[in-house]
């Protein structure tokens, strides 16, 4: 499904501030695959999912998406296969737009776009249905702009909108880090669920490593632009805090001095 072969990418090539981000990443993933990573800020996390993504390009290495090499693909054509949600719940929606026009804007991605009538009756019936299972009562909220809704729920719509279209693959950068604890334990919860029940094959980058070991089937911690650290099925269910802590160690030969990670 996902195949990553030997990625390198440096930033600020030749400076004073020249960072090695990725050196030589390598990594298969299969269909329904649920890979969590984790690591120490400046670890490479968020640059393979951007890498992946096609933010910016790689200076070597391929990208292979169910077998087709997007290495030299644009973001914008790499969007068919590929569904994100980040950081901030702010960068998944248009704010100016309701709630219907941006699950509009969704359903239509990577479609020809035509001169009909913008949202039809039998999609604002599709639409109640979908923002049902959220549970967050947005169904009834459609014509609201979405600038009205809570971290929270802008979030939860951020994630239908990335998943709407069942992607070949889910991207998700550390989605709950800016929710409230009671708020982020919800849109976990609720990220699960779509997971699982549309069986999507997804990389999902937390600092927290109970979020990392609760959730998804694999999990793979990186350092300083590597992978160190790939388990998955009955090894990765039976880890602790406490184990993690000690491989991390024993595979970087440091011990993990980020507030974040420890706290979690």
């Amino acid at each position: 499904m996902l195949v990553c072969k030997d990625i390198q990418k440096t930033f600020d090539a030749g400076s004073a501030t020249e960072k090695k981000a990725l050196q030589g990443v390598s990594f298969e993933m299969k269909e329904n695959d649920f890979v969590t990573i984790i690591g120490g800020n400046g670890a490479g996390k968020s640059t393979i999912l951007n890498a992946i993504a096609g933010v910016f390009p790689v200076e070597s290495g391929n990208i292979l998406i169910d077998d087709n090499d997007v290495t030299r693909m644009p973001e914008f054509s790499r969007a068919k296969y590929i569904g994100r949600v980040f950081q901030d719940p702010r960068m998944g929606t248009v704010p100016n737009m309701t709630i219907e026009e941006n699950l509009a804007i969704a359903v239509r991605r990577g479609k020809r776009r035509t001169l009909r009538w913008g949202i039809t009756k039998n999609e604002r019936e599709v639409f109640c249905e979908y923002l049902q299972t959220l549970g967050l009562g947005l169904e009834n909220r459609l014509k609201a702009k979405v600038s009205t809704l809570s971290g929270g729920q802008r979030q939860a719509l951020t994630l239908l909108m990335a998943t709407i279209q069942k992607p070949l693959i889910l991207l998700l950068d550390e989605h709950t880090a800016a929710l409230d604890p009671k708020t982020a334990k919800s849109v976990l919860e609720l990220t699960d669920r779509i997971v699982s029940e549309n069986k999507l094959t997804t990389m999902m980058v937390t600092h927290n490593m109970r979020d990392a070991l609760k959730c998804g089937n694999r999990l793979m911690m990186m350092h300083e632009g590597n992978i160190i650290l790939d388990v998955q099925g009955d090894e990765k269910a039976g880890l602790t805090v406490p184990d993690l802590l000690k491989m991390f160690e024993q595979a970087s030969g440091e011990a993990i001095a980020n507030d974040r990670m420890l706290l979690s």
